[in-house]
């Protein structure tokens, strides 16, 4: 005798309500300015006046393989699919409160190795290599099961951070993955050619704008690269990083040749030594997009010029560009906190002058005790202790006057450290 199932009809209904439902149309937002931040603190990014935020989101901790029927479920494909309460009630409370000040969101979707071997073998890519130093492997849009888990988690995010009463939030901006024209550190699928890895990227990118739109007919789904242009990191081989613009050249290609979407560039215009945070010295920043080796804050106006080429155009327009990721050394030193908020306004100001870029997006809130000796923050940390904040730094008042009518008086000191007499002097600047 035929019997219905409870979890069936669960299904059909949740089905019919995606189906009969339109994505999300509300445009996406126009902030007043572009300054953003990698947030740590909320309640701090929004006194600091941030109209951008990213966060980190790792997916490892978001799939519940084992199916607790008290976690939120989503369904995708004749199967109902489960994701961890705990961490998405975390990210809420992070993402809902910007947001509802105005804050343009973007996630940064991070895959690290769990420590469970059911979330290895569904997440981690087939070819991942264990060795990679930051245990960060590509999404697994290979195989059917990794494929199916991908999709329907960007599609559960997306609704849940597209609705039009905004309950958990809204996120507007994808960033799949992080700097992958060096995947061996930040998106590992072992040793593979350019070509090869782009292919297997673009998968994934096309995936995530798939599962965006269905719920958002405006969000924007980004691609992630670091700064090194025309050559790659050096330390990596040909089969573990790739110069930026080879790279894109070749996704670009790829993805007109299956049929081009709107995907857009998150960079990241790090100083050339990253220790060394006067950019204006940049001596791989130069002023041809063709031939220059990095693209940094220097020659920032290159990339613009790049993407403004033809072939890489979308609809006629350019791509979009925010700086998701990019920050300043506190050199060690009695002036060592005053060149940092130096280097920060000298960043400022070079945005500022590029109508192409959406948003600069500082990183970091907060110094870190173990990001290589760096110290990036607004705040220092408390001694002992990984990240909890401890003192502001001088850049910390650079960083929150910087759109605001105090600028000019809040950054004059920088000027003589930079090398200029009057900002409209900083192509002149050595």
């Amino acid at each position: 005798m035929f019997r219905f199932r409870p979890l069936s009809w669960v299904f059909v209904v949740a089905a019919l309500t995606r189906l009969l439902a339109a994505p999300n149309p509300e445009p996406f937002p126009t902030p007043t300015s572009k300054k953003g931040l990698q947030v740590q603190m909320v309640d701090d990014a929004l006194a600091l006046g941030v109209k951008h935020a990213a966060l980190n989101f790792n997916l490892a901790q978001l799939v519940d393989p084992r199916g607790d029927t008290n976690n939120p479920a989503w369904a995708f494909e004749g199967r109902t699919y489960r994701f961890q309460r705990g961490y998405l009630e975390a990210l809420d409370r992070q993402i809902r409160p910007l947001s509802q000040h105005g804050v343009v969101v973007s996630l940064i979707l991070l895959n690290y190795e769990s420590g469970d071997p059911e979330i290895r073998r569904l997440l981690l890519h087939p070819r991942y290599d264990a060795r990679c130093p930051n245990h960060l492997s590509a999404f697994n849009t290979v195989t059917a099961e990794g494929r199916a888990w991908y999709a329907a988690s960007m599609e559960f995010l997306a609704d849940r951070w597209s609705r039009p009463d905004q309950k958990f939030g809204r996120v507007w901006n994808w960033i799949v993955g992080n700097e992958v024209n060096s995947h061996w550190f930040w998106a590992n699928v072992g040793p593979v050619t350019m070509e090869d890895f782009a292919e297997d990227y673009l998968r994934t990118v096309r995936l995530t704008h798939t599962a965006v739109r269905k719920a958002s007919e405006h969000a924007r789904v980004y691609v992630s690269l670091e700064h090194h242009w025309n050559l790659r990191y050096p330390g990596g081989d040909a089969t573990q990083a790739f110069p930026a613009r080879p790279f894109l050249d070749w996704f670009n290609l790829r993805a007109k040749a299956a049929g081009d979407f709107d995907w857009h560039v998150a960079f990241h215009p790090y100083p050339e030594n990253l220790f060394e945070p006067r950019s204006w010295n940049d001596q791989s920043a130069q002023p041809d997009w063709r031939t220059t080796p990095r693209i940094t804050f220097r020659n920032l106006e290159q990339l613009g010029a790049y993407l403004a080429l033809p072939e890489l155009l979308c609809d006629y327009r350019p791509r979009h560009v925010i700086l998701s990721e990019q920050g300043f050394h506190t050199p060690k030193g009695a002036d060592g906190e005053q060149v940092q908020a130096a280097a920060y306004c000298y960043a400022w100001k070079q945005v500022e002058r590029q109508p192409g870029i959406d948003s600069f997006i500082l990183h970091r809130h907060v110094d870190h005790a173990q990001e290589g000796g760096l110290m990036l923050g607004l705040w220092t940390h408390r001694p002992g202790t990984v990240s909890e904040p401890d003192r502001r730094k001088a850049s910390y008042e650079a960083f929150r006057l910087a759109d605001t009518p105090e600028w000019e008086p809040a950054f004059r000191f920088a000027l003589p450290i930079i090398g200029i007499g009057r900002w409209e002097d900083l192509g002149k600047a050595r």
